[in-house]
Parts: C-alpha cells; sequence; structure tokens
C-alpha cells in the first residue's frame, strides 16, 4: 500500500475499500462547494458510489494507470488526490484532488501536491506533471502557480459542467524543473 509522507500533520496513504465511508461522508458535507467545478461530484451520492471509487482506482494501480489517495490531516480524511492519465511512454501523469470545505483554506492541498510530485518524479520516473482545471476554479488553479508549473494552454470545451460545455486550463512541470 503506498503511503507518501507529507509533513507532521498531512500524508497520502492509497485508498482502501474501508475508506470509502469516510471519503463519501467528506465529498457530501462539502457537495454545494465541490460540485461547482466538478461534474462528477453529482454522480456520487451514496458510500457505494465511493467504494466502486475506490476499486476502480485499485484496479488501475494495479496496471499502473493510475492510483489514488487519501489526503489525512490530523489523522483525519479530508479530501482525495490522484494521478491519473499516466502515460508511460512520455512518462507524464495528471494530478487531481480536492479538499472537504472545512479543510480549505490550510494549504493541505498545495503540500500534498508537492509531496505526490516529488515521490512522481523520483520513484516514478516521470518527466512531467499535469495538472487540469476549470477556468472559472480560481482557487485550484492557485495551486500550480505556487508550486512553479507553467500554463501550457486553454482546451476549449473540454469538459462539460452541469449539461454546459466549459473550458479547462491546462499547466505543467518537468522533472528539469522541479525544486526537490
Amino acid at each position: 500500500m503506498l503511503e507518501v509522507p507529507v509533513n507532521e500533520d498531512i500524508y497520502l496513504r492509497q485508498l482502501q475499500l474501508q475508506d470509502a465511508p469516510l471519503v463519501y461522508k467528506q465529498l457530501d458535507v462539502s457537495r454545494k462547494n465541490l460540485r461547482k467545478f466538478l461534474p462528477w461530484v453529482d454522480y456520487n451520492t451514496n458510500e457505494e458510489h465511493s467504494m466502486r471509487f475506490i476499486q476502480m482506482m485499485q484496479r488501475k494501480a494495479e496496471e499502473q494507470e493510475a492510483v489514488a489517495l487519501g489526503i489525512w490531516y490530523k489523522e483525519q480524511l479530508c479530501g482525495v488526490m490522484d494521478l491519473h492519465g499516466w502515460d508511460h511512454q512520455l512518462q507524464k501523469a495528471e494530478i487531481g484532488y480536492w479538499v472537504a470545505e472545512s479543510f480549505q483554506g490550510k494549504g493541505i492541498a498545495t503540500a500534498a501536491c508537492r509531496a505526490l510530485i516529488s515521490y512522481a518524479f523520483k520513484k516514478l520516473r516521470l518527466n512531467k506533471i499535469e495538472i487540469r482545471f476549470v477556468l472559472q476554479n480560481e482557487r485550484s488553479g492557485q495551486i500550480p502557480i505556487k508550486l512553479g508549473f507553467t500554463r501550457e494552454g486553454i482546451l476549449r470545451h473540454n469538459a462539460k459542467l452541469h449539461g454546459q460545455f466549459v473550458d479547462m486550463v491546462v499547466m505543467g512541470v518537468l522533472r528539469k524543473d522541479w525544486k526537490f
């Protein structure tokens, strides 16, 4: 089971089936806030959906295609981070993340991203990490900026959010430019 230390208060741990109720609980209490920018929130309406997500990500981890990690802050699950879209030939992957509303504004997502990126470059030997977010999601967009990512462009109408096409910002960082 993958575990990535972040700092004295935060660590990342690969999600297990027993985490499904906690994942769902944090998602559900933050649903109104998270659904503004994450289209999948409306499709996760019970613990079973969270369990299926974890099962899917466990299968993808076995195939080295993706991995889902719980973000633990002071021993409480406060969000989820994943490494997905893993392209072994190009040695790149994308990071996605969400943090429950009551834990936002503490620098948790930024610190967790920094740790996962360092892990991906050192241990997985990736060459590039991307973060994509809905253009209007300015808070989420601050994280890659703080971490030194380069804005690579906007993918027009690249996702659907509540029935509407939305643009996605793509930001990336290369291993050679990462400050370990």
